[in-house]
């Protein structure tokens, strides 16, 4: 115990020892970025390598050809004369002359931007660079495969040489993403975990998310297309399999991507600490990792699985009908592009649990667990007559369904803005059914426009009643969606984490009580406003708009 304790303590001081050496000299730090390019930008230029490059793409732009680039990361600028764009944005290259900064063009607007912020389309249609003499990575036109720079062929490419280029892409992304994936694990992680002074589990949960495991998945899935790549002839490999044989391990992006907007907001409660600035900055040091702090490093998981989509759509454009991997990487796109939009979806549901949190404070005589202990989505909402057995009477609610549950509320006999719990159904127990006009054998009353709800596990019924047929139609509709929303939930394990229910209540709390605040000065120009009537309806506006 002592010996591990004391090379704990060793290792933790070299970590310290190393920022104290390096993060003041600016010249020194530079040796350890041999890469200068964020991590997930695809077109990977070596220092010495840039001049070539710069050379190549000077001479593509003064002869009149368009050479586009894609944006990898954010450019955030206040300066005059640098060009701003966000994460996805085409640039049309006007300037590459500069090896560091280039002159572009988004519609209407010219200005300076860093290379390192963009990736060059691999195949740039108007047409492409000569290969310079001396540069032994351009072998036909093609990316050598032992070298991850990317050079562009001749003008006169064909589909083949197009779907290479595409296909060495791929390759050179993947394999820079495992290096990356392992500098977060080892370079970060496992540094953080020595640390129990600094970070506890729950923090280093919330920060690192399931990293780990998207490494271990990545892992296995690079092994598998390094076996499908075709080294000599790029372009007859066929990775589209590999993406179907994977397809499901790729929801384990899932988790990560719902857990990054916490992570950022952790990050940036800890570096308001200078130690924890010091702390991470050595860490990158001494893994030799590329100059980016902390945050963009944990930010390329997500930009990853939006990205292949884009790679994978490209893969198919040139691909020939008659090529045997052509039916794989078309089914690999829509797996691809289905994944990702789910992956939004919940990550956009998550974003709205604030309101779903807000609302509940604003409802009256609220009893049993929270909406967010078991829902995420508020899917439909609205008025229908409910008759319940055994008392057989019709009562006027207003319904919201949730995934997972329905909870009935009544308004307020006065104030109609103010709502009233008034129980709840839980949705994973019933059954819905549509009800026929006309005499029900139920409840011996006549119903229009009704469905019921069965419990699966006694007779207990509910009905509802419509007012309108295509009222009854919206309804029937929102169940079927509630159903198949909790179904795809449970296949990637969607839920809501402890942090993130904290977070929501935390903010239920401060607008709770800026809103107090607000009340007690309008009420010294109007005292007849109900202060909770100003709440609540602030509160429900909130949650519609």
């Amino acid at each position: 115990m002592v010996s591990s304790g004391l090379q704990n303590a060793d290792e933790n001081s070299c970590v310290e020892n190393s920022f104290r050496k390096y993060a003041t000299d600016a010249q020194t730090t530079l040796m350890y970025t041999k890469i200068k390019v964020w991590p997930l930008v695809c077109v990977c230029i070596h220092e010495f390598q840039i001049p070539c490059l710069s050379l190549q793409f000077s001479q593509l732009i003064s002869g009149g050809s368009v050479v586009n680039a894609e944006a990898v990361w954010d450019h955030v600028t206040m300066a005059d004369r640098e060009l701003a764009f966000k994460a996805g944005d085409v640039i049309k290259v006007l300037d590459a002359s500069n090896k560091d900064w280039w002159w572009g063009q988004i519609d209407e607007e010219e200005g300076w931007f860093p290379a390192s912020f963009v990736r060059l389309w691999v195949n740039q249609e108007d047409g492409g660079v000569e290969p310079v003499e001396g540069t032994s990575e351009v072998q036909n036109g093609h990316l050598d495969p032992t070298n991850d720079c990317l050079c562009l062929g001749s003008p006169l490419q064909n589909r083949d040489q197009m779907r290479a280029n595409v296909i060495n892409e791929i390759m050179s992304t993947e394999r820079h993403y495992i290096k990356h994936l392992k500098d977060i694990c080892e370079g970060y992680l496992r540094q953080c975990r020595k640390r129990v002074d600094m970070f506890n589990d729950d923090q280093l949960k919330v920060i690192f998310g399931n990293i780990e495991d998207i490494y271990r998945f990545q892992m296995g899935f690079v092994r598998d297309l390094e076996k499908q790549y075709n080294t000599e002839e790029p372009h007859l490999s066929e990775i589209g399999p590999c993406f179907l044989e994977h397809q499901d391990g790729f929801w384990i992006y899932s988790e990560y991507c719902n857990n990054h907007l916490d992570a950022c907001m952790e990050l940036s409660k800890l570096m308001r600490d200078g130690r924890y600035q010091h702390f991470f900055e050595a860490c990158r040091l001494l893994q030799q990792m590329i100059d980016i702090a902390i945050d963009g490093f944990l930010l390329t998981p997500v930009q990853k699985i939006c990205k292949y989509p884009l790679q994978l759509a490209e893969l198919l454009k040139y691909t020939a009908q008659e090529h045997s991997d052509y039916r794989y990487v078309a089914a690999a796109l829509a797996v691809m592009r289905n994944v990702t939009q789910q992956i939004n979806e919940r990550k956009r549901r998550l974003e709205n649990i604030d309101k779903i949190a807000q609302w509940q404070a604003s409802v009256l005589d609220w009893e049993g667990d929270d909406i967010l202990d078991r829902s995420s989505e508020l899917i439909y909402t609205g008025e229908l007559s409910w008759i319940y057995q055994p008392y057989g009477r019709s009562q006027q609610r207003v319904f919201f369904l949730f995934d997972h549950q329905l909870v009935l509320c009544k308004k307020d006999l006065i104030r109609r803005d103010i709502l009233y719990y008034k129980g709840r159904i839980d949705m994973d127990r019933y059954e819905v059914r549509e009800a026929i006009d006309g005499r029900d054998d139920d409840f011996n009353v006549s119903v229009k426009n009704a469905f019921k709800l069965y419990n699966k596990d006694s007779e207990e019924i509910h009905i509802f009643l419509a007012k309108k047929p295509e009222e009854k139609i919206r309804w029937l509709r929102a169940f079927h969606e509630e159903r198949k929303m909790v179904q795809e939930d449970e296949k990637i394990g969607f839920e809501i984490s402890e942090y993130q229910k904290r977070q929501a209540a935390m903010t239920v709390r401060k607008v709770t009580k800026q809103k107090g605040e607000a009340t007690r000065r309008y009420q010294v120009i109007s005292p007849f406003i109900s202060p909770l009537a100003c709440s609540v309806f602030s509160s429900l506006f909130t949650l519609f708009l």
